[in-house]
């Protein structure tokens, strides 16, 4: 076996009084790609943080090949060859690619930053992630959350790591840069880089890692090589329990005669060559999803309804009423009774430095006040009720909500959205980067929403999602719905047909 590169002996970390990692003994081969495997919650964040000198461990010694060491900020990780990318994105949105990609150390003429040398820094990095598309003059805020993904990638492989941590980097990828990242781990594999893997796409972990370790509640269970285990062993390792049936028993399926009357109806709608010609509907106590490849309109149609997009044409109705709402304030207020859980929630759902309590109550204000004034009896309730029924996790309702784990995080954003007590919900890709665990939990609670009768449109980049929650799937291609399929005709060959526009029947 190939010698450590990173060694953990006896690590612990707490945040008052509350375990994070407990004692942990754990090694990184070189040359390797190891997958580190358990729910939100379980260590994960804190042992790659501690890794990457963002946090200092309260107990244990780190060993770099095969040397103690001690990192009290992250850019001595780095000078030592420890690159992390978070799931949080460090790209700072107003300064140019180019700018990003050689923010920590620019390349200097003369005492100055050498744009020139810069910008060719940032094409020959590009092209080795295969975004050749992507201009170093850009903006970062103008590109998509899969480019800037990708953009992050080019950073750090610009810092020559000799231990490169991925934390959920191909959550928010096209299945073409996932392919991408597939091949660059492959060729620093062969070049002796060890790649730590954090993901909760089982398969991404079967098709890319040799070693998986495992942890729980801040302990390390196991670590054993690929293909020693089930999915099914595995995943009762991360939970510590056996995994009960994934997704929900659904309603039978409704005939088009027995289905209620929608409570959203669109026809036509269109917005520049993002939407062109969308017809759906949706009725109370059902969960239609929104398949396709990603990019085919699934998140422009979620913001339209929402009231976020200008200049659309087409018609809508939405309960008794007709146009789309003028603006997010108007979708969620009592007259129409909508919410939107958005793709990103650390930039789009979330205030991060603010208390979990200010943000379960922020789209709700109007719900909890007397006249100007917010009724402090009313607050409390909405926010104990809300972690109760999500089951938040939670030190004190006054710390930062950063302070909580992806899934934890997830459910303060769809419990802020549940105050308002919505008739009907859009959920754009609420699962992507969250634990087994969590998930369940979701899905669970998509259902018992569904039979009280509210109405969800749900976006989803996973097939098994849309087969498991939904009672019908709208897929789109090219801004418009090709196929509706409903109860047993939901299938992952029906779903991938349908995205790339394949009649199968005639093919």
């Amino acid at each position: 076996m190939n010698e450590a590169i990173v060694e953990y002996s006896g690590i612990s970390k707490f945040f008052a009084g509350i375990r994070a990692l407990e004692g942990v003994d754990f090694k990184c081969q070189r040359g390797s790609i190891h997958a580190i495997l358990g729910e939100n919650g379980a260590g994960k964040s804190t042992l790659i943080k501690i890794m990457s000198g963002v946090l200092q461990p309260d107990e244990g010694t780190i060993y770099l090949e095969g040397k103690p060491v001690t990192f009290p900020v992250p850019q001595v990780a780095n000078d030592a060859g420890i690159v992390c990318m978070f799931q949080e994105l460090s790209l700072v949105p107003d300064l140019s690619v180019a700018d990003n990609i050689s923010i920590s150390l620019p390349p200097r003429r003369f005492g100055l930053i050498d744009r020139m040398a810069q910008i060719r820094r940032a094409e020959d990095l590009l092209a080795r992630v295969r975004c050749e598309d992507v201009d170093p003059r850009a903006l970062v805020r103008d590109l998509s959350l899969s480019r800037r993904q990708m953009v992050e990638i080019a950073k750090a492989l610009g810092r020559n790591p000799k231990v490169l941590i991925l934390d959920e980097a191909t959550s928010a990828l096209t299945s073409r840069d996932v392919q991408t990242v597939y091949d660059l781990l492959g060729e620093l594999k062969d070049d002796g880089v060890a790649s730590l893997f954090i993901s909760h796409r089982m398969h991404e972990v079967d098709a890319l890692c040799d070693t998986l370790s495992v942890f729980r509640n801040g302990q390390h269970i196991e670590t054993f090589a690929k293909g020693e285990k089930s999915e099914r062993e595995i995943v009762r390792l991360m939970i510590g329990r056996d995994v009960e049936a994934q997704f929900p028993a659904k309603s039978p399926p409704r005939t088009t005669s027995e289905r209620r009357e929608p409570l959203l109806s669109v026809k036509g709608l269109k917005w520049g060559k993002r939407l062109n010609g969308i017809d759906l509907t949706l009725s109370p106590g059902e969960i239609v999803g929104l398949g396709g490849l990603d990019g085919q309109g699934q998140k422009e149609l979620l913001l339209a309804l929402f009231g976020v997009l200008r200049d659309l044409e087409g018609e809508v109705r939405i309960a008794d009423r007709k146009g789309v709402p003028a603006s997010p304030a108007v979708a969620k207020s009592t007259d129409l009774r909508m919410a939107l859980v958005p793709e990103d929630r650390k930039t789009e759902g979330l205030m991060l430095d603010m208390s979990i309590a200010d943000n379960l109550l922020a789209a709700s204000y109007a719900k909890i006040s007397t006249g100007p004034f917010i009724n402090p009896k009313k607050a409390k309730k909405e926010i104990t009720d809300g972690i109760a029924k999500l089951q938040i996790k939670i030190g004190s309702v006054t710390d930062p909500v950063m302070t909580l784990s992806g899934g934890n995080q997830q459910k303060v954003v769809i419990a802020k959205w549940l105050v308002n007590d919505p008739d009907i919900i859009l959920l754009n890709d609420p699962t992507r980067g969250i634990d087994v665990g969590t998930k369940q939990e979701i899905y669970r609670l998509m259902r018992d929403l569904a039979d009280e009768g509210k109405a969800i449109l749900f976006y989803s980049s996973d097939y098994a999602e849309l087969i498991g929650c939904c009672d019908r799937v709208s897929v789109l291609y090219g801004g418009r719905v090709v196929s509706e399929q409903q109860g047993d005709a939901i299938t992952e060959e029906s779903l991938v047909a349908a995205s790339l526009n394949i009649d199968v029947e005639a093919a």
